[in-house]
């Protein structure tokens, strides 16, 4: 875990955009906008309209981890490793800034490709941050809402993660250096079909390329979409964990979820469906 002061070349205060230094509580601006660090490491850097009403709850993370770690999402990590492959940054200051880390999975695998870089995961969700902060030496996180603002100076940012998470393409313009990269993954309107309806799953809108495109559109794209399609064959807890860990969790009464799981037969077919987006600035 790197501590937080290790980013402050790269912080900015998310109420005033003015710089950030340590103090013995934690971290402050000129124009006395203080915020904590926690005792888990992280930093609280929420604006003061920052939300944080949708955040992941532990059970959700928890989740998380067993997905990721059976190697459910592997082609989707490959194809962000393959990206990563491809980065040019010997020219690009900044750290790997991860949007809506999570539990840090993705930044952890970019930082083993990336040596030299630092990386910083922001999530609204304190129990994320925590996990996010630990994920590897040369990482940090802080609590932040990414609809807000970004808490990064201009052009500060040499690679940004956006896999599954939410989208600010006029932040993320503002915060990538010249020659800097983001990489933005999505899912496809058939994403995860296969889960029975019965779990309340959020559907994929079949717009979102479009809203994308339209959200990214100060950027240059450097490519155009890459698909990733695989099949997963996936016992009950197995899928209860793929819903448990996204969006439609908790929209099932607890009783009702459980009768869900019950039913599933030993395997069950699902679809992983995303496309990999990458773009660049000047």
């Amino acid at each position: 875990m790197a501590e937080i002061e290790q980013f402050l070349e790269w912080l900015a205060c998310p109420v005033c955009g003015g710089d950030l230094s340590r103090t013995a509580d934690g971290l402050a601006c000129p124009e006395g906008h203080s915020f904590d660090i926690a005792k888990q490491g992280y930093a609280n850097l929420l604006g003061p309209q920052g939300k944080t009403h949708t955040a992941d709850r532990p059970e959700m993370l928890d989740a998380r981890t067993r997905v990721l770690g059976a190697g459910l999402f592997d082609p989707v990590t490959e194809a962000i490793r393959e990206a990563l492959l491809e980065f040019d940054g010997s020219e690009v200051g900044g750290p790997v800034v991860d949007l809506g880390t999570g539990t840090g999975f993705h930044l952890e695998r970019a930082l083993e490709e990336l040596p030299e870089r630092f990386g910083l995961g922001l999530d609204n969700s304190k129990y994320a941050a925590r996990r996010a902060a630990r994920c590897h030496p040369r990482a940090a996180a802080a609590v932040a809402d990414i609809w807000e603002g970004l808490p990064l100076k201009d052009r500060s940012v040499a690679l940004i993660l956006d896999v599954f998470a939410p989208r600010n393409g006029p932040e993320i313009r503002r915060v990538l250096g010249p020659g800097g990269l983001a990489i933005v993954v999505t899912g496809a309107p058939d994403h995860l079909a296969g889960i029975p309806e019965g779990f309340g799953m959020i559907t994929v809108d079949p717009e979102k390329r479009e809203r994308l495109a339209r959200t990214m559109e100060d950027l240059d794209q450097a490519v155009e979409s890459a698909a990733i399609g695989w099949t997963m064959s996936l016992t009950p807890d197995e899928v209860a964990d793929l819903v448990r860990m996204g969006p439609g969790a908790g929209r099932v009464e607890p009783e009702a979820f459980a009768a869900e799981v019950e039913a599933l037969p030993d395997r069950t077919e699902v679809l992983g469906r995303a496309e990999l987006h990458l773009f660049s600035v000047t």
